[in-house]
């Protein structure tokens, strides 16, 4: 095996690790959910929990390379990507895990090149192929899928829950729309870093002015279950992620990310007793599908960039 295909091959065997372990994020939430947490306590300790670990990984990079200085226009920009990326998405999607499944939320999340893309077309004036919107309309075909595999089997709440989880899934296409050119020249670790912890002021002060007992009051399994969310699901993958986007490209790793929704079906299975049936699978694997289709059509040969760090 040459230096080149063992890159690759290593680079892949990450971003499938990094998708798996984003796929735990859902299951943890909800066994929180059932140790009586709310979404605004959850969102504000996973931010709380994992912001140590990406200042320790800055001030490592800052040792390495000198700092980037940030000007008034890019503090504003970064307390904007925090708004959307990392708390309005979050605290949407955990808003969402109340009421749908972990496969049916990982599924909508899944659709977020689907959305970028749109996002593009109305800001940018994107010319769409036919490709893509046939890719596009069978992702979301899959999602209809999902969805009725849901609604067969609880219906109550499931389209607030859907609605929530989708508005993540724009709320985070924005946030990669804007952070694209910004994360070119201050670096994807340091952007995560800050907008991190612009997000986790807001989720500070969401929590303070609900409930200030909350982040204080809660059973230890909840805090066990946010500490992991916060490593397993955030820091790491996060990290992973990085490592394989300079070794095989986003292209690849996007496409590897495709495990996710699968490993989530079947965790929810194992670990909350979720139901798995024949449609849900069989929507599951359209959506991967669409977004796999999306992702070639889409690929244009090009030399390497730095991209946003995912959300988990």
């Amino acid at each position: 095996m040459t230096k080149s295909q063992s890159l690759v091959r290593s680079g892949l065997l990450l971003a499938t690790a990094a998708a798996i372990c984003f796929s735990v994020k859902a299951i943890l939430v909800k066994l929180a959910y059932r140790e009586g947490a709310d979404a605004t306590t959850l969102v504000a300790l996973r931010m709380i929990f994992s912001l140590p670990f990406f200042y320790l990984a800055l001030w490592m990079l800052d040792r390495k390379h000198s700092r980037v200085r940030l000007s008034r226009d890019d503090r504003f920009k970064i307390l904007l990507l925090g708004l959307l990326g990392y708390y309005g998405a979050s605290f949407l999607d955990f808003m969402g895990l109340q009421t749908i499944s972990v496969g049916l939320n990982r599924v909508i999340m899944y659709l977020n090149p689907a959305v970028v893309l749109v996002i593009s077309v109305v800001l940018f004036s994107h010319r769409v192929s036919r490709g893509e919107l046939g890719a596009m309309g069978l992702a979301y075909l899959g999602v209809v899928m999902v969805y009725l595999h849901d609604l067969s089997l609880e219906g109550d709440g499931l389209a607030v829950g859907t609605i929530l989880t989708f508005m993540s899934t724009v709320s985070y296409a924005v946030y990669l729309v804007l952070a694209g050119r910004m994360v070119q020249r201050i670096g994807s670790l340091r952007l995560a870093t800050y907008a991190s912890t612009a997000a986790a002021g807001f989720c500070l002060a969401q929590a303070m002015a609900l409930s200030p007992q909350a982040l204080v009051s809660q059973p230890l399994s909840v805090y066990g279950l946010s500490l992991l969310n916060a490593t397993l699901c955030t820091v790491i993958p996060v990290s992973l992620v990085m490592v394989a986007m300079h070794r095989v490209g986003p292209v690849l790793v996007a496409q590897s990310g495709a495990i996710g929704p699968v490993s989530t079906i079947f965790l929810g299975y194992w670990f909350l007793g979720e139901e798995i049936s024949l449609l849900g699978l069989v929507g599951t694997a359209t959506v991967i599908l669409g977004i796999w289709m999306l992702a070639r059509i889409s690929a244009t040969p090009r030399a390497p960039v730095e991209v946003p760090p995912p959300l988990p």
